[in-house]
């Protein structure tokens, strides 16, 4: 499992030009699975996320984390964050886990999210436009398969 997470001011998705979802600070999440990911993935992935500290505190240094300054999370399903390109110059998605399963996964991850911080999202497999105001920038990737 593989998270890029950006900190944001705020950030929407479009699905068919009207706006599906939006937050104001928190953080706007790419998420996307591996074809042998479960559970133990998601758990990893929400406790890092939840406790991350990349948020100011009164100094100016990055020390609070997304629930400290009760923000919001928009995740967005993105299987392409799996795309290989090793091998010439169009990505292979071999290792992203097809789509009837990652669902699954997805609805979990957001829902585990979910129970410590307002999580929205956008719609699975459908085209949408994400606008992000990245704060910083900040931008932190986690692959669950990469643990300390």
């Amino acid at each position: 499992m593989k998270v890029v997470i950006q900190r944001v001011k705020s950030s929407n998705v479009k699905i068919n030009n009207k706006i599906y979802n939006e937050i104001n600070k928190g953080l706007t999440i790419l998420v996307g699975f591996r074809y042998d990911d479960n559970e133990t993935d998601i758990d990893y992935i929400v406790k890092k996320i939840i406790n991350l500290r990349i948020f100011d505190d009164e100094f100016g240094v990055m020390n609070k984390s997304i629930i400290d300054i009760k923000g919001e999370i928009l995740s967005i399903s993105q299987f392409t964050l799996y795309g290989d390109t090793k091998k010439g110059n169009r990505p292979s998605y071999i290792n992203a886990m097809k789509g009837e399963n990652a669902i699954i996964l997805y609805d979990k991850f957001n829902e585990y999210l979910n129970k410590y911080v307002p999580t929205k999202t956008g719609i699975f497999g459908s085209d949408m436009l994400v606008s992000i105001e990245n704060d910083g920038p900040i931008t932190i990737i986690i692959d669950s398969k990469n643990k300390g």
